[in-house]
């Protein structure tokens, strides 16, 4: 909405006209409509029609994209939104680089909205693959895909690039904080790793589909280790650094297993405190709920084992991708309170912190909003947002 209102030539948030106002009811209904729409056109260009899949596929795509840009007042939101979104991908695409060049102020990280929009976009991997998988249906349309390698490695490559540009982000910020002499920036190579962990299950999997259903059966205990081993790090990453919880091992043990009291520097502070964090503007419930269910969701996949209670395998893979979309959505409230409060203690130390304007308007309006205002200062820097 601050990008909305720069677009308009608007000063203030709330003087947005509704129409182009984007809001959580719009994009829950949106997301509904397509859903909804997206079987529709499959039942009706399949099942009535006689036609293919690929047929109703595309005219999903084409009656979206119409929706999009026909000029209607009631879609206004719709078109800034979809702005919003391309830009953020161009982005993505085209990385700031620059930053590990010396400008005049030195070295600069990356935008915390750019990483927020590629963490984002790894809950999409699957969306990725199908895209990859619809390019070859179009390629040898009328026919079937063969089984083949290509087949099977395209549409895989295209699952793992939200991984491989988060991944390349985290080293571009390696070598920022190697040029800044950043105690800190090993890291970004844990990161890197964790996103490189991702890709992994996804080659791996893709080459087993390859094989003859013996060789592919035998090869199954490594993919679930696999998998394990990328959900308890991500879970660890999630928790402790994309979170700040459990910062401190060692008073969180002192804590847990302390007989007779504490030591005296450390009665300042409840187990709670020591253990999560001491400022939680979700609460210590809310906040514990959420780290539960990232816990279990991030080891959704053993549905898989599972498959049985499901009609067929696409709703076993439409019910798991529902289950990461939630989980990113409780993921965004902890992460976003957790960058908000390192920016806030960041703007304490230094008079002028190296932030750049739109993640100051990406922070500073994740705190209005929960605040239930938004102040002049938030609308003001997001109208110089690139």
């Amino acid at each position: 909405n601050a990008r909305a209102a720069a677009s308009l030539g608007l000063q203030n948030i709330s003087n947005i006209p509704f129409a182009n106002r984007i809001t959580w009811s719009k994009l829950i209904g949106l997301s509904m409509l397509m859903f909804l729409f997206l079987h529709l056109s499959e039942y009706v260009w399949v099942e009535l029609l006689k036609g293919t899949n690929i047929g109703a596929t595309l005219l999903f795509y084409v009656a979206t994209l119409f929706v999009i840009v026909f000029p209607i007042s009631s879609t206004g939101w719709l078109r800034i939104a979809t702005g919003i979104a391309l830009k953020r991908t161009w982005a993505l695409i085209n990385p700031r680089c620059s930053c590990i060049s010396h400008p005049p102020q030195g070295p600069r990280p990356i935008p915390f909205v750019d990483v927020f929009y590629a963490d984002a976009m790894c809950s999409l991997s699957k969306v990725f693959f199908d895209w990859g998988w619809l390019l070859h249906l179009l390629y040898d349309y009328p026919n079937p895909v063969p089984k083949s390698m290509h087949a099977i490695l395209i549409p895989s490559a295209f699952a793992a690039i939200p991984y491989t540009i988060r991944a390349r982000q985290c080293l571009i910020m390696y070598t920022v904080g190697r040029i800044k002499k950043d105690p800190k920036r090993y890291q970004h190579i844990m990161n890197a790793i964790k996103y490189a962990s991702s890709i992994v299950p996804i080659c791996f999997s893709a080459y087993k589909e390859t094989l003859p259903p013996v060789r592919s059966d035998a090869l199954e205990q490594y993919l679930i280790g696999l998998l394990v081993i990328n959900a308890s790090y991500a879970l660890w990453w999630d928790i402790a650094m994309d979170w700040g919880m459990f910062q401190d091992p060692k008073a969180v043990a002192i804590h847990a297993c302390a007989v007779g009291g504490l030591p005296e520097e450390m009665q300042k502070q409840t187990c709670v405190q020591t253990c999560m964090r001491p400022t939680l503007r979700f609460g210590m419930f809310a906040s514990a709920c959420i780290m539960f269910t990232d816990t279990v969701l991030r080891f959704s996949w053993l549905l898989r084992f599972q498959e049985h209670i499901f009609p067929s395998k696409d709703y076993f893979v439409l019910t798991t991708q529902i289950l990461e979309i939630f989980r990113r959505g409780l993921w965004n409230l902890l992460r976003v309170e957790w960058e908000n409060i390192k920016h806030t203690r960041a703007r304490g130390k230094t008079a002028e912190p190296e932030v750049e304007d739109e993640e100051e308007a990406f922070l500073g309006s994740a705190t209005s909003t929960s605040n239930s205002s938004i102040s002049s200062a938030s609308v003001t820097s997001s109208s110089s947002m690139s």
